[in-house]
């Protein structure tokens, strides 16, 4: 809406100089002339008011939209509105600092190739060039298999059999889409990239394409090996990737369950459309398969987290979970304390429950919320939305489950061990 207030108040103004200088015109040629230069143009508007004050009025119309847009502007987005008065937008781009070192040489299709992205995922090598939605210039190189830890590759122009698919694609400025290259053999390509911590490759690149291609490049790359990015050596989770947002995810369960034994199974590619996501998880956690609906929200500050996270984190000594064996102990333990290590009601309280749900999954319960209900069943766990799961078994009547918020609950106590 404010666009389009500042957009017509100024073409209202324009409307109204063009139809001064008309009547400028019309009085006489001289003065014609004269209102073409702005200091000029006032003199004859003092001059010659009875046949300026139309245009001026119709200018006069058009400040009134145009002050209203840019005030609309400047509440929501100053920042914006700052760019426009300093006249940033006329410009040109500066190019955006790159958080890869490269060191290339060469050209592609015949024309510099200063690339400021670049990386390796999936088995898809991308050199590109240019910030926008298509690149300027571009070298992508699909290797035949994903490579494991450091990559060496080595093709020559007679080699044969199952290469890697070499193409450039390039964006002249008088055109709308880019124009791409495949090259599947005659090429020539050396690769030998070294991991670096956290998650990039590092390395040698060479690649000599047949000569009517015009693409010779020689340097040393790096590349990022997935979608995380690092800010002061911690993920970036502004970042609109599906690797940000399984981090965040394995993350969230790993706190959740109190565990660091969660393996996430690949998500689906979602679309970073808005500033919310709804995502169905399939995990294992402590070896069983768990499916969780889950929703994201980005922040502006935070960026992406999940909704409801109220987790604590991990401890930094937490082992994983010993395995139980099988053979009998050669000795047991007294009846004094086994008891005292099996009976869980002595320290149980809600804060232990949310921290740790698998430990008391089946035991019964019996919580008073605020409002002074009464609820009593066994525990079946902490649903999608954080609510505790309680469920009963009614003679004739099947089960009955009862979900409680645990910010309502006055007091809650474990009824057996």
């Amino acid at each position: 809406m404010d666009s389009l207030l500042i957009l017509g108040g100024l073409l209202l103004i324009l409307a109204g100089l063009v139809w001064l200088v008309m009547r400028a015109f019309g009085t006489s040629l001289l003065w014609g002339w004269a209102s073409l230069l702005p200091p000029l143009t006032l003199g004859y508007v003092f001059r010659h008011w009875r046949s300026a004050k139309q245009p001026i009025g119709l200018c006069g119309l058009g400040v009134i939209p145009l002050v209203v847009g840019l005030t609309m502007l400047a509440s929501h987005d100053s920042q914006r509105l700052a760019q426009i008065i300093s006249l940033q937008w006329l410009q040109p781009d500066a190019a955006a600092p790159s958080a890869l070192n490269f060191a290339l040489n060469g050209e592609l299709n015949g024309q510099p190739f200063n690339p400021q992205q670049g990386e390796l995922i999936d088995g898809v090598l991308t050199l590109r060039e240019g910030q926008d939605f298509f690149a300027r210039r571009e070298v992508v190189i699909r290797l035949p298999q994903q490579p494991d830890g450091a990559v060496n590759v080595d093709v020559l122009p007679r080699d044969t059999g199952r290469l890697p698919e070499v193409e450039i694609s390039w964006l002249l400025p008088e055109q709308e889409l880019p124009e791409a290259r495949r090259v599947r053999h005659g090429y020539t390509l050396h690769l030998a990239l070294t991991p670096l911590a956290p998650n990039k490759l590092e390395g040698d690149f060479h690649l000599v394409l047949p000569p009517q291609f015009k693409t010779t490049l020689s340097g040393k790359v790096e590349l990022f090996s997935n979608g995380l990015r690092y800010v002061d050596g911690k993920v970036d989770r502004s970042v609109d990737s599906r690797d940000t947002l399984a981090y965040i995810i394995e993350d969230y369960l790993q706190r959740r369950f109190i565990t660091r034994q969660v393996q996430l199974r690949p998500l689906s590619m979602p679309s970073f459309t808005s500033s919310s996501l709804d995502l169905k998880v399939d995990a294992q956690i402590n070896e069983e398969p768990r499916q969780l609906a889950l929703q994201l929200v980005k922040s502006p500050g935070a960026g992406w987290s999940v909704k409801g996270d109220r987790y604590a984190k991990l401890p930094k000594d937490l082992k994983a979970p010993a395995v139980v064996s099988t053979v009998e102990p050669e000795k047991q333990l007294s009846p004094e304390v086994a008891t005292r290590q099996i009976d869980r009601r002595s320290r149980f309280s809600l804060k232990r429950l949310l921290r740790n749900p698998e430990r008391y999954y089946g035991l019964a319960m019996h919580a008073v919320t605020l409002r002074g209900s009464r609820v009593e069943g066994r525990f079946r766990g902490v649903d999608d939305q954080g609510q505790i799961v309680l469920r009963q078994v009614r003679n004739g009547a099947g089960e009955a489950s009862f979900t409680v918020d645990p910010q309502q609950i006055e007091t809650i106590e474990l009824l057996e061990p």
